[in-house]
């Protein structure tokens, strides 16, 4: 009996792997893990195009007729006058008379019963050994056998280029068709960037210094200080609600809170409760008191010496006298003079902003057309313009009688091959059957033998597997 296939063994282009899950022992039936060699590793390939499926879609196919807004309900409903529902009036409350009775079942049927205090459960003290060594195995350590996987080789066809040994000896148009020749720069009529000195000295005379003439200031304007006058009419201090206001007589609005009625009894108070009733006195025993251990001084006598105290010398040092300022204590009743030098020379002056002195133009302001003539514009003469030579080629295609050959390497050395299409592309390899799936991921398909012609005239077909 063959054994089935791996569709990595079916692939002939390469490109097709199975995923390689990790190894268990148990299969537990995830999904396979897609992370491959092939899509890790694998050039993307762009002219190579997924065959396009033939399954139909899907989708709603909606009605072409015209849709009647008719339905059940409409056509068998009929509406109803509706009719509002009569209101009753509820009749007036009216208390009984007699006394209530609040005995209730629980009370005469109920028996007090005398309960002690609850005792406090605690649980048994209990003691975890730890000086015992721990030695276990786990199930996963003792069950657990490590398989030794090698890694498999991959089938991938090695495409390495592969530069051609020869020198490419064949010549351009452009290096048969251009001749060089000499560059010829234009001659620059630009004038030379260099300043003129002048042998004449320097005349530091401006129109300013010339045409300034210098004139004398006016004495400073000094405004007299205007005297407060206080007004001699009185004052008005009425307001316009003073004016318009005129109190009415009213009366003061009335509270709508209750009146806080005092609720008295004129029966005597006995001074006994329901706590006081039922409450019984529990016997509480007082808790127990640990005595404190009294103190027992140790015998003999104690040393307080220390080294500090031994190794210490007392020196007679003086206290540090403040530094502090004789003061006299003498006081004087006359008043306080605050009048100081600043006070006594500085005199306030009035002062008051200057005004702005603006000078008499001097220079009359210019009359008639003006004219827009500039030294450029009188001393400049055109000259005819004589644009320079291109040594450019002309662009233009010379006609040639010999035939252009158009013959490559690719050409002449191709040899058409027919395309197979790789059998792993289908879903179901055509002459294989689908067996199974491992745990790795690995798809397993069986091929299918020809039919056989026996004596009887009947074909059987049988499955046979390729021996890889």
């Amino acid at each position: 009996m063959r054994r089935p296939r791996c569709l990595c063994e079916l692939c002939t282009c390469g490109r097709h792997r199975c995923p390689h899950k990790p190894t268990r022992i148990y299969d537990t039936g995830q999904q396979p893990y897609l992370t491959t060699e092939y899509v890790e590793k694998y050039p993307k390939y762009s002219n190579v195009s997924p065959p396009q499926s033939l399954k139909p879609k899907q989708e709603y196919q909606a009605h072409r007729g015209k849709m009647e807004g008719i339905t059940t309900f409409k056509s068998d409903y009929l509406p109803y006058d509706i009719v509002k529902r009569p209101f009753r009036v509820p009749e007036q409350y009216k208390p009984k008379t007699g006394e209530i009775q609040l005995g209730t079942t629980y009370q005469k049927d109920y028996n007090a019963h005398k309960i002690q205090p609850a005792t406090i459960v605690r649980p048994l003290e209990r003691k975890h050994t730890t000086g015992g060594k721990l030695d276990t195995i786990p199930t996963y350590q003792d069950d657990y056998r490590l398989w030794g996987v090698q890694r498999r080789e991959p089938n991938k066809v090695d495409h390495t280029y592969h530069p051609p040994t020869e020198k490419f000896g064949n010549s351009t148009t452009f290096q048969d068709d251009f001749v060089p020749r000499e560059l010829n720069p234009r001659k620059s009529f630009k004038p030379l960037c260099m300043p003129k000195l002048s042998d004449v000295p320097f005349d530091g005379i401006t129109s300013h210094r010339t045409s300034y003439i210098a004139h004398q200031l006016e004495p400073k304007f000094v405004r007299s200080k205007e005297e407060y006058r206080p007004s001699s009419k009185p004052f008005e201090d009425l307001t316009t609600h003073r004016n318009d206001f005129k109190g009415l007589p009213g009366q003061l609005a009335k509270s709508c809170k209750p009146e806080n009625t005092k609720v008295e009894s004129n029966a005597h108070f006995n001074g006994l409760t329901e706590f006081q009733d039922r409450f019984q006195t529990w016997s509480v025993s007082l808790p127990e008191v640990r005595k404190t251990k009294e103190y027992i001084p140790p015998p003999g006598n104690m040393d307080f010496h220390s080294t500090s105290h031994l190794d210490y010398v007392k020196h007679q040092i003086s206290p540090v006298v403040p530094i502090r300022p004789v003061s006299n204590g003498r006081r004087i009743d006359a008043p306080f003079q605050g009048n100081t030098t600043t006070k006594d020379d500085f005199q306030a002056w009035d002062s008051c902003r200057q005004e702005i002195i603006k000078k008499h133009e001097e220079i009359p302001k210019p009359t008639g057309k003006f004219d827009d003539l500039t030294t450029f514009k009188s001393h400049y003469t055109p000259h005819e313009i004589i644009p320079a030579q291109s040594f450019k080629p002309l662009h233009i295609v010379l006609p040639n009688s010999a035939r252009f050959e158009d013959e490559t390497m690719y050409r002449t050395e191709y040899t058409p091959k027919k395309q197979e299409m790789c059998p792993a592309n289908y879903p179901s390899p055509p002459g294989y059957i689908y067996v199974n799936t491992d745990s790795h991921g690995h798809k397993f398909f069986r091929q299918l033998t020809p039919e056989i012609s026996e004596p009887s005239g009947n074909h059987v077909p049988k499955e046979i597997a390729v021996v890889s």
